[in-house]
């Protein structure tokens, strides 16, 4: 008796030894979220998501079909395509990488998991988005770090008032690190932002 012959997959990383700068926009495009909504994503796609590459510092990177995702206002969430004026690259690792700590396949690359449907992964995203940050306020916002407005304020502190209604404080993706985060906001005396440097 014949064995059935294996389904092939229509692109897999080319053999290398090392993680390889890979262009946007040729075979897939890419879908960069943060750790902890990548995390939250992750796990509500469960198997529905595609094969997903996680970099060392635990970024995650969902594969996606070539233009069907443009730039998605959520937090922490990067689409990667081919710019008119320059390349975009994605470090891919060989396919064999399935465990960190470096970058590796953390959905490993298959016939049943290559690209992850653009609309499911949106949804799942927005998801974690809400669940990790909140509603998105109304328009741009003040980083309480580098004072520059961000149109993806993530909130990280509340500022208590004495009339008992709190201020939400936000910070930009590049300086939210520098702040405890998670459900249970800090409180803030009223006093500068200038006095609270040191509590980062």
């Amino acid at each position: 008796m014949i064995a059935a012959p294996q389904p092939t997959l229509p692109w897999k990383p080319p053999p290398a030894m090392d993680v390889e700068a890979l262009p946007v926009g040729r075979w897939w495009d890419a879908v960069r979220a943060a750790p902890m909504v990548g995390e939250r994503a992750l796990k509500t796609l469960g198997d529905q998501t595609g094969a997903v590459i996680q970099d060392t510092y635990g970024t995650l990177y969902w594969l996606i079909t070539v233009g069907s995702a443009t730039s998605w206002h959520l937090r922490q969430v990067r689409v990667l395509a081919e710019l008119a004026d320059e390349r975009t690259y994605l470090g891919v690792p060989p396919v064999s990488w399935t465990t960190g700590p470096d970058s590796h396949w953390r959905v490993p690359l298959g016939p049943d998991h290559y690209l992850t449907d653009t609309h499911r992964l949106r949804g799942a995203l927005a998801e974690a988005d809400r669940a990790e940050y909140g509603p998105m306020p109304e328009g741009r916002q003040l980083c309480y770090h580098c004072q520059l407005p961000t149109s993806e304020p993530i909130p990280v502190d509340a500022e208590a008032r004495t009339n008992g209604v709190g201020k939400t404080i936000y910070a930009c993706p590049t300086h939210a690190p520098l702040y405890p985060t998670g459900q249970h906001l800090r409180t803030l005396t009223s006093a500068p932002a200038t006095a609270h440097e040191g509590r980062r």
